[in-house]
């Protein structure tokens, strides 16, 4: 048998793993691995089956499950913080997500797992030049710079994303091949762009160097390539000129003092931002009480060197959002005050800060339902920033909770764009499905629903949006199984904590003929009494 997944083969019977053309070198055990996880993909599969079944009952400490599980997510191109193809469940188990395939011999038919999509044909290029910064290989001797060498990418990507002449892809996409020997020109085709900035980092004591090429995808010839070094406190100078070399390689009558007024530095104390890059860093991992903590306590220490640095304040409320959506409030009436607290902040210092704007916002949004004034925070954002695929998702909520399913539409289809491999797809199809039940496109809001409940199983808002759009339409068996599945996820652990309080999910400032019925509201939050409504419609939705 052969499972096909994305470009790879997995051929069992002569346990042969390919990319393409290519044969990936497999040991045998994470073979074994990659093999049960894949036949049994319809279930999670618990710690104690995966090691009775691969290590035949024997002992097996959790770090050797843990770096097996790693090795194989690394021969398919996935990783621990990604998560796209091998999930883990806390308390739960383990399942292969990706979208499988069977081909019976290396000729014989292909057999679809499921209803599954046909290839998405290459995206077309925009009108305008566009680019996508790949991760910067990190050359410090330190390992555990990879963190600093990841946001001086994404310092680059924003600054890039300032200019409303270029299309540039949101970092969640451009970082999916992290760690992967890549085509250039199969990136281009991917991600939909002309162009690919690829680089490296170098930190050693107080000295930095950063080195780039800028490569046309389309012909893979080499349009600019170059290096530069300095002193730490130097770094946004050098990024600067970075910047500047990509930007001049495009469009060589800009010139470099208009990329200085572009992209003010966020701060003057590198201590500061080295914790900001350090917060950033935590929220990409796991999502857990503990991360989350820990990342605001980094925000938090930036703030406190530098009272200035408004994006730290934006990321600090963001952190204080997940906690009240995910229930991990312990003095709720407090932690809502410090929130709002940071919000109105961020917007305040950060008026021409993105980041702020947006993250700041939302925050008072769904915590204070000051919906106004988030929209016309995360306006401005957008306006500053127009390549911010996370305000743009976010946005779309904001959008779907004031009644506006055209916008929120709009909005996530441009989120889409500017990020089209990113590992939130499923929010952002899950707002669009929200956004079709909104107008009454029931249909639509049930497809909808189905992709994004393919992309994340326990997305409970898509689960939800499938049960009500379902019954509406008259369709009541997949409404009940929507429904069942829906009562399954509230009545799990993954939902226990989820505390008492209305969330902006039980907000509806629309037209009256756009608001959902009780009953319809019912479905959409099944154990509102006790589970705080809508409140984790939002639970997923990290930067």
């Amino acid at each position: 048998m052969r499972y096909l997944f994305e470009d790879y083969a997995f051929d069992t019977d002569r346990r042969e793993l390919h990319r393409g053309a290519d044969v990936v070198s497999v040991a045998p055990q994470v073979f074994d691995l990659l093999d049960y996880l894949i036949r049994n993909r319809e279930r999670v599969v618990s710690k104690d089956e995966l090691i009775n079944a691969i290590w035949n009952g024997r002992i097996v400490s959790e770090a050797a499950l843990t770096t097996r599980l790693n090795v194989a997510r690394s021969a398919i191109g996935d990783s621990g913080e990604q998560q796209r193809l091998v999930k883990t469940l806390p308390r739960k188990g383990f399942r292969f997500v990706g979208q499988v395939r069977e081909s019976r011999g290396r000729t014989g038919a292909v057999i679809d797992d499921h209803p599954a999509e046909p290839p998405k044909p290459a995206l077309a290029l925009p009108d305008k030049p566009s680019i996508a910064v790949l991760p910067f290989q990190n050359l410090s001797a330190d390992p555990e710079q990879e963190y600093f060498a990841d946001g001086v990418v994404e310092d680059i990507t924003m600054a890039l994303s300032r200019f409303h002449w270029l299309f540039v892809i949101a970092r969640n996409s451009s970082f999916t091949y992290k760690g992967r020997a890549v085509d250039v020109k199969q990136v281009g085709r991917e991600l939909g762009v002309r162009y690919v900035l690829e680089g490296s980092v170098r930190k050693a004591g107080n000295r930095i160097r950063i080195a780039g090429q800028l490569i046309d995808a389309e012909t893979g010839a080499h349009l600019w390539a170059d290096r530069f070094e300095g002193a730490l406190e130097d770094m946004f100078d050098l990024q600067d000129h970075v910047t500047a070399s990509v930007v001049g390689a495009i469009a060589p009558k800009l010139q470099h003092a208009e990329i200085k007024r572009a992209r003010p530095k966020p701060t003057e104390n590198q201590d500061a931002y080295d914790y900001y890059l350090r917060g950033l860093a935590k929220l990409r991992l796991w999502r857990t009480k503990e991360v989350n903590g820990a990342a605001l306590q980094l925000f938090l220490n930036a703030i406190e060197l530098d009272p200035g640095l408004a994006c730290a304040y934006g990321m600090a409320a963001w952190c204080y959002t997940q906690r009240k959506a995910r229930g991990w409030m312990i003095e709720r009436e407090h932690e809502s005050a410090e929130a709002i607290r940071l919000a109105r902040t961020a917007v305040h210092l950060g008026a021409n800060d993105p980041v702020a704007l947006c993250m700041g916002g939302y925050a008072l949004a769904f915590v204070a339902h000051e919906f106004d004034d988030a929209v016309t925070f995360m306006d401005r954002g957008l306006a500053i920033n127009p390549n911010f695929a996370q305000g743009w998702r976010l946005s779309a909520w904001l959008m779907v909770w004031r009644g506006q399913p055209d916008l929120a539409l709009e909005h996530a289809a441009h989120a889409m764009r500017l990020s089209p491999l990113d590992r939130s797809m499923y929010a952002m199809h899950g707002a669009m499905a929200y956004a079709h039940f909104l107008a009454g496109r029931y249909d639509l809001a049930s497809s909808f629903a189905e992709k994004s409940m393919r992309e994340n199983p326990n997305f409970l808002l898509a689960i939800r949006i499938s049960a009500a759009s379902n019954a509406l339409a008259g369709r009541l068996e997949p409404a009940r199984k929507a429904m069942a599945r829906a009562l399954e996820c509230v009545q799990s652990q993954r939902f226990g904590a989820i505390s008492p309080g209305g969330g902006p999910g039980l907000v509806y400032q629309g037209p009256p003929q756009g608001r959902p019925s009780g009953v319809i509201m019912m479905l959409l939050a099944p154990a509102a009494r006790w589970k705080g409504g809508l409140d984790c419609c939002v639970d997923e939705l990290t930067p």
